[in-house]
This record gives C-alpha cells, structure tokens and sequence, in this order.
C-alpha cells in the first residue's frame, strides 16, 4: 500500500467498520470523491511518505471493538476538522464532511474517553492532595480490576465449553 492510498484506506475501514457502508456502489463513489481531495491536496507530493502514516498505524494497538470506536471516533474528528478549511463548494468535498459527520453522530461517546485518559495524564501525582485521593480510591479501583479480571475469565471458560475447537 503506498501513501497515497493511506486517507482511502483508512477512511474506508472506518465506514466499513461502522456498518455505514455495505454497498459497493457508495464505497465507490466516495473513492472517486477521495480522488478528487487527493489532487485538491496534491497528495502523490514526494514529503507524504516521510516519517510514515498518520492514522494507519494506530489501528493496529486497538484491537477490542470498543477501543477502536474510541480511536476510529478521534480519526474521524481529526478528518472533520481537516475539511473544515477546505472548499466546501465542492461536491466530493460536501460529500466526504457529509459522510464523515454521519459516523460521528454514530460515536457520541468516543471524545469523552479520550478527555477522560488526556485528564489522566495529566494528574500530578507528585502532589500530596491527589495522592491522599488516589490512596482512598484504591480498593475500589482494585474491586473494579478483579471484577473485569473475573468477568473476562467467565466469558472465556464459557466460550470454551461452547466451542467445538
């Protein structure tokens, strides 16, 4: 795959992956609209393959179904907001925002995720108050551990009864 086919491919996997896309007809059409933006960007420009792909990369550490509505909802927010300063007279330009804001409307929850691990990160947990805090919240979020520990141990000794592997 080279570079220039990373924004198709991504943008398809994301439509593809939510279901919005099963019909070959669209996915083809919103190819030709992607075309279209590639030379708008003048995309096959010798610096696209530097430093390697933007968004492709990452799909490949989320691997659950819902760590990758929380990545894939933050890829789309990130194509949005690209097209923002983009010449909305044009119709693969509509077409493609059009599209893009469909998935969003799809993923309400996914930017809640992402603040809540950014506001993570950015405790101090040097500070005395916040780890008086982190200290009286333990037990419950080992309680929490264990119970998503066992829950996964259950779904999987189920599985294997289930299964004729």
């Amino acid at each position: 795959m080279t570079c220039q086919t990373y924004s198709l491919f991504v943008l398809s996997v994301i439509m593809i992956y939510f279901g919005r896309f099963g019909n070959s007809l669209v996915l083809a059409q919103l190819q030709k609209d992607i075309d279209q933006l590639k030379a708008d960007f003048n995309s096959s420009h010798s610096d696209v393959a530097d430093g390697g792909p933007i968004f492709t990369d990452k799909l490949v550490n989320w691997t659950e179904k819902n760590e990758k509505r929380i990545i894939l909802s933050q890829i789309v927010s990130m194509y949005l907001k690209m097209l923002e300063n983009t010449d909305k007279s044009k119709a693969h330009v509509r077409h493609i925002s059009e599209e893009l804001y469909t998935l969003k409307s799809s993923l309400p929850d996914g930017l809640k995720k992402v603040k809540d691990l950014m506001d993570l990160e950015k405790l101090q947990m040097s500070d005395l108050k916040i780890q008086r805090k982190a200290v009286n919240e333990l037990f419950s979020v080992l309680q929490k551990l264990v119970e998503t520990s066992a829950s996964r141990k259950r779904k999987r000794s189920q599985f294997q009864r289930t299964c004729n592997c």
